[in-house]
């Protein structure tokens, strides 16, 4: 019988990729999305659960019910302007949910935990590429919610040995390889599918925040990571638990940045079609650059992305835009 993961959140754009990698590595995955922001098109994998984390009876009967090995958990709110907007919400669903979710398994006595973190834990980098034990000092209330949880984590396993790998995502993007899945974003921020909306007609311009960063054009650099090598580092990391390995905080980035410039030329080469630009001022808190290195999760669990090519990472993206079924 193999083990059954519980993918909360894995309705949403990382952890559907997850489930589905999952299943194919031959893992039952049991999502549970309250749908608030995730698709039901996109648990296509596994069981599903419609249910909320702040529910901890409904949490504890789907970890009992279906033989939890594992907890995956993607389900945080993750905009960051929102999250200056409205920080109680993002520290109700981003912590004290993962709290409920943390509780529930103590009562059940799960204790296998992979947590999707992020790169905002470490605020503005004082070095370049940033590794792993780079201070972790974030600047906006979802990066702090994001720490919060690591720290968290770290106290369960002093005082309850639940044991955990937290995964610090850089900038995710493409889509499924077989064109099931992609991003699917409502309100949509990210500057990818941005572009390719407006290639596709849909958006009449894509705005650069910022021409005057001390950068080779001038524009924001960062480190864009295929979505599908997000899902197998998490399949590593399970399997590094599974296998018995301490508790360990991995980056996930390809160690290579690109600007928004390069990006936005990027879908134009790729799609063949214009791509209208409109310069604005910069936003406040973006770094100039964001480049995360990956040694350790690469030396340590033999990680390796697919699809690390700029191009290759666009080129999914773009089908699943292009050719995407109105249902989803």
């Amino acid at each position: 019988m193999s083990e059954s993961v519980l993918v909360a959140g894995g309705a949403g754009y990382i952890g559907s990729h997850t489930a589905k990698r999952l299943a194919e590595r031959g893992y039952h995955p049991v999502v549970l999305d309250n749908l608030s922001r995730g698709h039901r098109w996109a648990a296509r994998w596994g069981t599903f659960v419609e249910a909320d984390l702040a529910d901890r009876d409904a949490v504890r009967q789907a970890l009992l019910e279906h033989r939890i090995r594992a907890v995956m958990h993607f389900a945080a709110h993750a905009y960051v302007g929102e999250s200056v907007r409205s920080p109680a919400a993002y520290y109700r669903n981003n912590v004290a949910n993962t709290l409920t979710l943390l509780e529930a398994m103590l009562e059940v006595e799960s204790d296998l935990f992979i947590f999707s973190s992020t790169c905002a834990t470490y605020g503005e980098p004082e070095q370049v590429p940033i590794p792993e034990d780079h201070p972790q000092n974030p600047i906006n209330p979802y990066g702090r919610t994001k720490l919060a949880v690591e720290r968290m984590l770290a106290d369960f396993g002093t005082a309850y040995g639940l044991r955990h790998v937290n995964l610090r995502y850089f900038n995710a993007a493409g889509a499924d390889p077989d064109g099931l899945l992609g991003e699917a974003h409502d309100p949509e921020t990210h500057l990818v599918p941005l572009v390719l909306e407006v290639a596709l007609g849909q958006r009449p311009h894509i705005a650069i925040f910022g021409t005057d960063y001390p950068t080779p054009d001038g524009t924001c650099v960062r480190d864009y990571i295929h979505v599908t090598d997000l899902a197998d580092a998490h399949v590593l990391a399970l399997e590094h638990l599974l296998g018995g390995g301490a508790s360990r905080s991995y980056n996930l980035g390809n160690g290579q940045g690109y600007s928004v410039r390069e990006v936005i030329e990027g879908v134009g080469r790729l799609t063949g079609r214009p791509i209208p630009v409109l310069e604005a001022r910069r936003r406040p808190g973006d770094p100039a650059v964001l480049v995360g290195s990956s040694d350790r999760i690469r030396t340590e669990l033999g990680w390796a992305p697919r699809y690390a090519a700029l191009d290759a990472i666009l080129e999914t993206a773009w089908r699943w835009h292009r050719d995407r079924p109105a249902s989803a």
